[in-house]
């Protein structure tokens, strides 16, 4: 189930993509400009067939997609006599604009529709009802890590091993998912938080809980060990390696995963929840962005079996990996919430103002109206069209760099791939 999961989150980045083109495509038509080929992949031709003056179809290699917009720089030589008006270049900076932003605009929406659908439809985990009625057990932890301590090969914590770390307080009760527990010695418990807090008090000492399961209560005496976690004061964005003995603390464990009320929000309220987790994923996105330097360095050790840091940039391939292994877990939600980030990142990398990307042409474009109103101003002949040709060691170069970050994050996804932390 994995591979299939992987193959369609794969397929949804490559329809992203082809529309990606579209937006172009769709725009340039729109002003007037013409459009030659549109294609979905590249290599060898599968099929195409022709439609007024844009030949459309699909290629041997599904890693994208292109549209040839005719004459978008002034040295292309793909523009006939008879088409010298409709030439990209000739078309005013605002609407050579809109065409280049029209890509990564797709994305956008097409983020924030698969963000709005999942919120509207999807039944999701509702951590504000969690105390709205007695705690119920979704799963069951067979045992329990007494000290904490990282793991070298993953920098999380280490998490116990069966047969070797103590058995869990859950398992000596006797505890099953779908129980209830309504009491611990015999003073009702009101919800998660309450049980919660009780549980961590009772630290070493021996409790009786009461339990419901299938309509009948029943009780069951177990002692409550001690466990080192990380005190809940401490700043979320510690890592575990950063964690000293005086962020710790010891707390009583009961080894047992709630079971979380799930709600789905409707078309309405999807709206706002989309445009929330949409600002969130910007946010992300820029700094993720701003990180990339320093994280080169953590790719390459990574690829040669340093720890990965969850924190590092995926490939299309880490990202459908993990894409197969949600999937796999039924967790579909969180799957498309993935591709949507996703789209976000490709849509914000795309406007980075560097050749061969489309910031770098509106960049150009919009240096070229600048400089030409300066000229102007100054009583200076207008100098004219960037030359693309005199750009293209930059853009050799911006290329070289961009294909080399990408082969080191498939090959870090590859041989030390990021897991899941559930």
């Amino acid at each position: 189930m994995a591979y299939v999961g992987m193959a369609v989150f794969a397929l949804g980045i490559l329809i992203s993509v082809s529309l990606h083109e579209a937006g172009h495509l769709g725009t340039a038509k729109l002003f007037g400009m013409k459009a030659s080929r549109f294609f979905v992949g590249f290599g060898p031709t599968l099929w195409s067939f022709r439609r007024g003056e844009t030949e459309y179809g699909l290629k041997g290699i599904p890693l994208g997609g292109f549209v040839k917009i005719v004459g978008m720089t002034p040295q292309d030589d793909d523009t006939t006599p008879a088409d010298q008006h409709r030439a990209m270049w000739r078309f005013p900076v605002w609407k050579r604009t809109v065409v280049m932003v029209a890509g990564s605009a797709t994305h956008f929406v097409l983020g924030f529709v698969v963000l709005w659908g999942v919120f509207a439809f999807a039944p999701l985990n509702d951590f504000e009802r969690l105390d709205a009625s007695l705690p119920a057990v979704s799963g069951v932890s067979e045992c329990v890590a007494v000290e904490f301590e990282v793991d070298p090969e993953t920098g999380a914590p280490r998490q116990c091993v069966p047969g070797q770390d103590p058995d869990s307080a859950a398992v000596q009760a006797g505890l099953q998912p779908g129980d209830v527990i309504t009491a611990i010695n015999d003073q009702p418990v009101t919800g998660w938080q309450d049980l919660t807090e009780r549980i961590q008090a009772a630290g070493d000492q021996t409790v009786t809980l009461t339990i419901e399961r299938d309509g009948q209560a029943r009780t069951a005496e177990v002692k409550v060990p001690r466990v080192e976690q990380v005190r809940e004061d401490i700043d979320p964005g510690t890592t575990p390696s950063e964690v000293t003995d005086a962020d710790l603390e010891q707390v009583g464990v009961l080894g047992i995963f709630p079971e979380v009320p799930r709600t789905r929000h409707g078309p309405v309220a999807g709206v706002g929840l989309a445009a929330d987790q949409t600002g969130f994923i910007f946010q992300g996105t820029f700094e993720a962005l701003g990180r990339l330097p320093e994280r080169v360095p953590q790719l390459w050790e990574a690829v040669f079996g340093g720890h990965r840091d969850p924190e590092t940039p995926m490939s299309v391939v880490g990202a459908s990996r993990l894409g197969g292994e949600l999937w796999e877990r039924g967790e579909l939600p969180t799957f498309l919430v993935l591709l949507a980030a996703l789209n976000f990142f490709v849509g914000v990398f795309n406007l980075l103002p560097l050749l061969p990307l489309d910031g770098g042409h509106i960049a150009i474009a919009w240096f070229e109206k600048a400089r030409s109103w300066l000229y102007a101003r100054l009583g200076r002949p207008d100098p004219g069209r960037v030359d693309y040709y005199k750009m293209m060691p930059v853009t050799y170069v911006v290329i070289l760099v961009m294909a080399g970050f990408f082969l080191l994050t498939i090959a870090a996804d590859i041989v030390n791939p990021i897991r899941l932390p559930f």
